[in-house]
């Protein structure tokens, strides 16, 4: 026994680490996984929002960089690792993602990814605590490195429906949640693990949006991988999706027809005034590329202020990647 303990500390000395740790196995990421999600919460600081002030997308460095030096940037990376049945565009050393399955775990659907000007935006990468969100938390103290790193930490990052994504936007827990109420735990745990890597704080309000979740989950541990575990929630199929876009549609063109055949019905009783919102920003126009970054726009999906085709490279929907 004695020379096996023996055995064991002169490893430990020949690779350096400290007496004692020849079984260590401690997560070294700052996340704090595999630690109870709740208790990593409690530690993180409790302030207010700090101003969005100085805010752009290049204080976190340019829009998906190939920062691990693999030869593909970050988001074909994270299509690489949440898509399946993946297929790649032609001499792209399996780079860049042509077409793909995502189970999106924001709102539980199986969603067709392919690559198109006006195809590319059904499915996007999301940064799971918000760059903006972040900045205002802490993330302006950060050195630019720092925030480069955040910006493309897989651990941050999940392929999900454009749509999900949008609306979303930058909010926090207290504002935005996903759709799929069996993913919210994970979601809430993998945000405090990003925020407590980064030194970032929450808000009184996202703190206790975040505790409600968890209540529900007390078991939940902060996540120990950077993926989306396959979620228990029921799933809505390719062909329900199909079914259902085609009833839509249907609909609409049936009530066109009807529109167009029929006498115009007396007007109905006005409904209550919508509540006012602001007015879109067309006239948003961005000389390149560059000029987009600097206001922190980039990379710029098609439908959104800014839009150009000929800011559009590769035609996939997404300008200024």
């Amino acid at each position: 026994m004695m020379v096996v303990l023996s055995g064991l500390l002169a490893a430990s000395l020949a690779i350096g680490l400290p007496v004692g740790s020849a079984y260590a196995d401690e997560p070294t990421d700052g996340t704090g996984a595999g630690t109870s999600a709740t208790e990593v919460l409690d530690s993180l600081e409790v302030k207010g929002r700090a101003p969005k002030t100085g805010y752009k997308r290049t204080q976190f460095g340019k829009a998906w960089a190939d920062v691990d030096h693999n030869g593909c940037d970050t988001r074909n990376d994270i299509l690489n690792r949440d898509l399946t049945g993946v297929r790649h565009k032609w001499r792209t050393h399996n780079c860049v993602v042509k077409s793909g399955k995502l189970h999106d775990p924001y709102t539980g659907k199986d969603i067709k990814f392919k690559k198109g000007k006006k195809t590319s935006t059904a499915v996007q990468i999301d940064h799971v605590v918000a760059l903006s969100d972040a900045w205002q938390k802490g993330a302006q103290k950060l050195s630019e490195e720092r925030r480069t790193a955040l910006a493309n930490d897989p651990y941050n990052l999940l392929a999900v429906q454009g749509r999900a994504n949008q609306k979303k936007s930058d909010g926090d827990a207290a504002t935005w949640l996903p759709s799929n109420k069996g993913f919210r735990c994970e979601y809430v745990a993998r945000q405090i693990g990003v925020k407590h890597k980064y030194s970032l704080w929450v808000t009184q309000a996202e703190k206790e949006a975040m505790a409600k979740v968890l209540s529900s989950c007390p078991t939940q541990t902060v996540p120990d991988y950077t993926g989306v575990k396959d979620s228990t929630a029921e799933k809505t199929t390719e062909s329900e999706q199909t079914e259902q876009t085609q009833t839509e549609q249907s609909a609409e063109q049936a009530q066109q027809t009807q529109q167009t055949t029929q006498a115009p019905a007396p007007e109905p009783a006005p409904a209550p005034a919508p509540a006012p919102q602001p007015a879109p920003q067309q006239d948003v126009h961005y000389q390149n590329c560059t000029a987009a970054r600097a206001a922190g726009a980039a990379p710029i999906y098609q439908g959104q202020p800014g839009y150009r085709s000929q800011l559009d490279r590769d035609h996939d929907g997404v300008a200024c990647e």
